[in-house]
């Protein structure tokens, strides 16, 4: 299957501060590129060149068959964006926001208002249809955002954490419509922050750090690239963490992984059933008081830890909050 995104070397300086370099990537037409990677990997700098918001210091890529620095013109025509921030006019009712870029696109008077209402009860807001943007929500905002990019029915679209901000019905929601999109021949290129939405959506998945895409594959690709399983462990007493950890040493496979806020233990182990058996025996003749233990397969996060050396995004929202 031909690519119908292709970017080579890549390279963009702030200053001394190099976002991207060298990156490469390649999309398959009608498929979802999932773009991974911690706070200030390149991500965001990646979609705008590629959108031809910003131009690369060095590197060259094509959208849709269009080079980006010769032809940006061709590229804009057959893209949709969704950037991080919403980005709708707050004095305008929803309805006219959309109106409004189905003019911008040319599709005419008749298309723009019909591909408004449309839009509008896809994002379930047409209740809110008539409303100045002013008064949504965030989520609202955001849906709202997303459905300016599908507005002219781009083959292309580029979306920026999408479901930032958006509650779990809202996200479930706009994963569903983003699957209708694909199953219609879209192509779409996603950056995120949820390892969930990448593991549910993507059909390849590009992580990168420093600028540099540092692994590639199918989530299921990534998953065994660290291997084995992942023995959790949550524990009574939490003076008994140092205790548990010397004592599931032996059945480690890797660096084990403490959590002294749930009193929890991460081991990378292989062995199955057998091995998490002998590690509860171990335990209980060592004295450690177990609450709970699950034997699981390794996750997105566990690549993503495992690759970068960061937590994700995500999860340091929730442990700062």
């Amino acid at each position: 299957m031909s690519a119908i995104i292709e970017a080579t070397g890549l390279v963009k300086h702030y200053g001394v501060v190099k976002a991207l370099d060298g990156l490469d990537l390649s999309v398959p037409q009608g498929s979802i590129l999932g773009l991974l990677g911690p706070n200030g990997a390149g991500k965001t700098t990646a979609v705008s060149i590629l959108t031809t918001l910003l131009q690369p210091d060095a590197g060259q890529a094509t959208v849709a068959g269009a080079d980006i620095l010769t032809n940006p013109r061709d590229v804009r025509r057959n893209i949709g964006l969704s950037g991080q921030f919403a980005a709708v006019d707050e004095h305008l009712t929803g309805f006219e926001n959309l109106d409004m870029i189905g003019r911008l696109y040319r599709l005419g008077r008749t298309k723009s208002r019909q591909r408004a209402t449309e839009l509008l009860d896809w994002f379930d807001l047409s209740d809110a249809a008539d409303r100045p943007v002013k008064t949504y929500s965030g989520g609202m905002r955001r849906r709202l955002d997303v459905a300016g990019a599908l507005v002219a029915e781009s083959p292309v679209l580029f979306l920026d954490e999408p479901t930032t901000g958006l509650d779990p019905r809202s996200r479930n929601e706009l994963w569903a419509i983003i699957r209708d999109l694909v199953g219609q021949g879209t192509t779409l290129l996603l950056t995120t922050q949820y390892l969930e939405e990448a593991d549910r959506l993507a059909d390849n998945i590009v992580v990168i750090d420093h600028g540099r895409a540092i692994a590639q594959g199918t989530a299921d690709e990534l998953k065994d690239m660290v291997g084995g399983e992942r023995l959790e462990v949550s524990i009574l007493k939490v003076e008994n963490l140092a205790t548990a950890k010397d004592i599931l040493g032996p059945f480690a496979v890797g660096e084990i992984q403490i959590d002294e806020h749930s009193h929890e233990l991460s081991v990378p182990t292989t062995g199955g059933a057998p091995t998490l058996t002998q590690a509860l025996r171990a335990l209980d003749t060592g004295g450690v008081s177990v609450r709970d233990v699950t034997l699981r397969r390794p996750t997105l996060d566990d690549v993503f830890l495992a690759l970068t050396g960061h937590i994700t995004e995500e999860e340091q929202e929730e442990t700062a909050s």
